[in-house]
């Protein structure tokens, strides 16, 4: 995990407000990491329901498809999520590991073992070594008191430089509910589901199917618009899990994914998911630059999509705005080799506001004095406009610095 703060890490951390029907313990278990909190454990009230959206990597963690397994019963009264060894491509001994995680959970939290669900994150290949949980679970069970989503945030960190956490509120008929949500990622990011790990907890009273289809729609242009180095990691988890003690204040249960009332439920749950997207973006591992790219004109709103991430996901045009060189030219080259339509002679590109490119050419009132001041700003709007169709889309990335290279050429040392 990297000492120093990312310069693009929000100024402020929100309160985080407790959410009825949940508790939340964290430990140090020494999975990797020494003098800090390495495991979160989320206790739930009966009655929560669950959904959630993984990595459709081909070679998935064991926790991955330990949650998948899991997801069709609908219910949750557990959550175990450790840093410092992801549990990936190890084999028999991951897939026991898992089980072993669980089991210990179910004992200590008095819960059927199918109710547990778990997430790992950090160095792939490694083996897991469960039994380290058996000497804080029952503490971790004890300890769980309401709140602590900043703690939670922290103890899931791997080479994150602050932790991620997000709220937001809604009304559901008369009743006030809660959205919070957490997540981790700086490397490793690349949109394929929900791109790195986040879980998200209400007190809404909302049935699994309901909220898997509010959760699925919800990444599309949250976590799956933001790239940080376009690998798609092996343990890619969001979870959603509904408490429903919202119910005894009067909020109604939701069972229908079209029932009107749920309509700022689900802007909510946009709002927590698109911060906690932005946020993981902001601390791409060595990033110096936000970088949001807007793609309008083109042949359709996939295509767009296409290649915003082409563009986004380009080593040359990340290096060149970390440079602060608003080098026209490699996106130009990103554009071409999206395999998307596009007509050379009719794109246009501005930077902040500044266009630099028209209708194939350099701009002709180009001002490399003007461009090369506003390339200096830690944001920066890169828009292209394709002049085709009407098709649109929004990515967010980073820039690629020397930083990077250097967090991943020791990150196993």
């Amino acid at each position: 995990m990297s000492t120093a703060v990312s310069p693009l890490a929000p100024a402020t951390t929100p309160e985080m407000p407790a959410i009825d029907g949940m508790r939340i313990a964290t430990a140090q278990a020494g999975i990797r990491y020494r003098n800090r909190t390495d495991v979160l454990f989320a206790a739930f009230d009966k009655g929560t329901t669950v959904a959630g959206v993984l990595t459709r990597s081909k070679c998935p963690s064991a926790p991955v498809e330990w949650c998948r397994a899991r997801l069709k019963g609908g219910t949750a009264r557990a959550l175990v999520v450790n840093s410092g060894n992801a549990n990936a491509f190890t084999g028999k001994s991951g897939r026991a590991a898992t089980q072993l995680t669980a089991r210990l959970a179910a004992r200590a939290n008095d819960c059927d073992v199918d109710d547990v669900f778990l997430a790992s994150t950090g160095v792939i290949g490694e083996p897991l070594d469960a039994t380290k949980f058996d000497g804080v679970m029952q503490t971790l069970v004890e300890s769980a008191a309401p709140g602590r989503f900043l703690d939670a945030a922290k103890a899931i960190m791997t080479t994150d430089t602050f932790p991620k956490v997000a709220t937001a509120q809604a009304r559901i008929g008369k009743t006030t509910v809660t959205v919070n949500g957490i997540a981790k990622g700086a490397g490793m990011i690349a949109p394929d589901m929900a791109t790195m790990l986040s879980f998200v907890f209400t007190d809404a009273p909302i049935a699994a199917p309901v909220l898997q289809k509010l959760l699925s729609e919800a990444v599309t242009d949250t976590f799956n618009a933001v790239t940080i180095d376009g690998d798609t990691s092996t343990s890619d988890t969001l979870l959603a899990f509904a408490t429903g003690a919202a119910s005894a204040r009067g909020a109604p249960r939701i069972a229908r994914a079209n029932d009107p009332r749920l309509k700022g439920f689900a802007r909510a749950l946009h709002a927590v998911l698109g911060n906690l997207a932005e946020q993981v973006a902001r601390d791409g591992e060595g990033a110096r630059k936000l970088v949001e790219i807007r793609i309008e004109g083109a042949a359709s709103d996939k295509s767009a999509r296409r290649i915003a991430m082409s563009i986004a996901n380009s080593p040359l045009v990340k290096t060149a705005i970390a440079g602060e060189d608003a080098n026209w030219g490699r996106v130009v080259m990103a554009v071409g080799k999206a395999g998307e339509p596009a007509d050379r002679d009719k794109l246009s590109i501005w930077f902040n506001g500044i266009r630099v490119a028209a209708r194939g050419a350099r701009d002709p009132s180009y001002d490399e004095a003007m461009v090369s001041e506003t390339m200096k700003k830690p944001e920066i709007e890169l828009r292209v406009s394709l002049g085709i169709g009407k098709g649109r889309d929004r990515v967010l990335t980073c820039d690629l610095t020397k930083e990077y290279v250097a967090i991943n050429g020791d990150y196993r040392s």
